[in-house]
């Protein structure tokens, strides 16, 4: 791969990665035709999936898909699809859709299991190209492409990074999906919270300098005390004066005897 094609789908996909979420391995679903057309150049598609898209992947294939590849009998291609990961569309193998209807219904509305989509089906790609979030990678002259970003993934893109950038640093929930989604939804399905005026007054005391309320028995507790400190203080004053008037005898007595 050239390097300027390269830095062309390297900026792509950083686009999808930081508007879209996609993130890595990249899943990638494939179509009965690509696996067929790959196999027919030799082509290692895993390995070309990964080149282009710059960067590890999942390579994905419907029970429809496979449905029309056994239609094919082209045992190589068949095994080659069996490699990959069996994705789900939950259509009954009895009654498969084509594979452009059941690559559309997994993938419509919004892309939301971020799929990157392999396919040769030009109506496919010329659908989907109205979806905002949705690459697309074909094979053309048995080399790989990816095809140019839809103007609907640009102008969502843009809108993204315009609401970061005037919506405010601090608030989180600006420039997120959900964001953008209630913006076109309009205002009036927003929700406004009402705004609480505190009420201005006068401030109560500091709750750390009231002094709390005693209880019954802490006031019968204290009462002891204060009792007990009595009496100890009353038998203090016994005591001294006790101590005085035995001095004052033996001092009398002394004086007599002279």
């Amino acid at each position: 791969m050239r390097q300027k094609r390269a830095k062309s789908y390297k900026k792509q996909m950083n686009v999808y990665v930081h508007a879209f979420k996609f993130r890595e391995p990249f899943q990638v679903i494939v179509d009965d035709e690509i696996v067929t057309t790959s196999d027919k150049a030799s082509f290692n598609l895993p390995r070309g999936l990964s080149r282009t898209i710059q960067g590890e992947v999942k390579p994905m294939i419907t029970q429809c898909c496979m449905q029309a590849l056994y239609k094919t009998n082209n045992q190589s291609a068949i095994d080659l699809a069996k490699t990959f990961e069996r994705r789900r569309c939950n259509h009954p193998p009895s009654d498969p859709l084509t594979p452009v209807e059941c690559i559309k219904s997994i993938t419509l509305p919004d892309n939301k299991f971020k799929y990157v989509i392999a396919t040769q089906h030009v109506e496919l790609r010329n659908r989907m190209r109205t979806v905002p979030g949705v690459p697309f990678v074909f094979m053309k002259n048995s080399v790989m492409v990816m095809d140019s970003i839809s103007s609907a993934s640009l102008r969502y893109a843009e809108k993204l990074e315009s609401s970061k950038l005037t919506g405010g640093l601090n608030d989180v929930k600006v420039g997120t999906k959900r964001d953008l989604e209630e913006e076109e939804d309009g205002e009036e399905n927003k929700s406004v919270k009402p705004v609480v005026k505190k009420k201005k007054g006068p401030k109560g005391p500091n709750p750390l300098s009231v002094k709390k309320k005693k209880s019954k028995e802490d006031e019968k507790v204290s009462e002891k005390v204060t009792k007990t400190r009595r009496k100890r203080k009353h038998t203090r004053k016994e005591e001294k004066s006790g101590d005085g008037e035995e001095n004052s005898s033996d001092d009398g007595g002394a004086g007599s005897d002279d």
